[in-house]
């Protein structure tokens, strides 16, 4: 990942209320659903939500802001930059480039590159390892000089209603190619992030892979509008269900459930199915939309007319 402060566009000095009101803008103005067109707007969306999380991350900005560690939370060795190309830090300035086994021997030779007593370099021999303070093979240097871990992947994950309803596993076809199955945790949530472990870059020096970093986003679903955890659907009905009440069935993300429909009901406003909404924590609401036969019925007409002219009422005020 980037500098997360340039990422947001912020200071290091930045306050929380600043940093979140920042964030909003930006995820606003890059989210997937506004930028359909964009298709980089998924990758930009996804690096602007982990850069918040980071900074939001108190430990995790402290250690940043001190050098300590770099933006993929990985920790810097002194004088060393992982996202330098590999040249020395401002401590080094003028000395030329130095790779991550020039840095080891740097620390070798600091330390003498002493054996333990009676010993010489022979088979067997051990010089110390200033990452592990233990022993390292003299045949060559200590095996965390390929501990550098690879860079992170960032990815979106689309996944249905239905699919973060039931914590389902989805597949997930990574920018490398690969395709990983993705389980979602209970009560996922839009834009909550998944960490894969291991599944991410590979080291450049042969050290354990980066992760994936997956961002859910939710699809729009055909029938199901949602307001937080609560759903919205539209159910049509005829005209003789409005008037005379019965029963009917409505669609929910756990499958069709029977609604009573009273005599007379009222339309305009909507029923409510209590716990019928995300995750089981929302509400279902429903909808009902009359809807007349699709051919003229001289019949209905003729008792729409009686209705009319004998039984007239006021549904609106002119």
């Amino acid at each position: 990942m980037r500098d997360p402060y340039t990422v947001l566009g912020v200071p290091r000095s930045v306050t929380d209320k600043d940093l979140k009101s920042a964030y909003r803008k930006l995820a606003k103005a890059h989210h997937p659903d506004q930028n359909q067109d964009d298709p980089k707007a998924h990758a930009k969306f996804a690096e602007i939500s982990s850069a918040y999380d980071f900074l939001t991350d108190k430990e995790k900005r402290a250690s940043y802001d001190r050098g300590e560690i770099d933006a993929d939370g990985n920790p810097r060795f002194a004088g060393f930059n992982r996202t330098s190309g590999g040249r020395a830090g401002a401590g080094a300035a003028g000395a030329g480039g130095f790779s991550a086994e020039d840095i080891l021997k740097e620390f070798m030779s600091g330390f003498g590159g002493q054996q333990p007593r009676g010993g010489g370099r022979g088979a067997g021999s051990q010089s110390w390892d200033p990452f592990t303070g233990g022993g390292a093979s003299s045949g060559g240097y200590s095996s965390r000089t390929t501990s550098f871990a690879g860079e992170d992947l960032n990815a979106t994950a689309t996944v249905t209603l239905e699919e973060a309803h039931t914590a389902a596993s989805v597949p997930l076809r990574m920018p490398t190619g690969k395709t990983l199955n993705v389980k979602l945790p209970k009560d996922v949530e839009e834009g909550q992030q998944i960490r894969l472990k291991g599944q991410g870059n590979a080291s450049p020096m042969g050290g354990p892979p980066g992760d994936a970093i997956v961002t859910v986003k939710f699809e729009r679903h055909k029938q199901f509008r949602r307001e937080g955890s609560d759903l919205r659907v539209d159910v049509p009905i005829t005209l003789y269900e409005a008037v005379l009440g019965g029963k009917v069935r409505v669609p929910t993300l756990d499958g069709s459930a029977e609604l009573n429909l009273p005599a007379s009901v009222n339309t305009t406003k909507a029923l409510r199915l209590k716990g019928k909404g995300l995750h089981g924590k929302g509400d279902l609401y429903v909808t009902l939309r009359i809807v007349l036969p699709e051919t003229g019925d001289p019949d209905l007409e003729s008792l729409m007319r009686f209705w009319r002219d004998q039984k007239p009422y006021k549904v609106r005020d002119n």
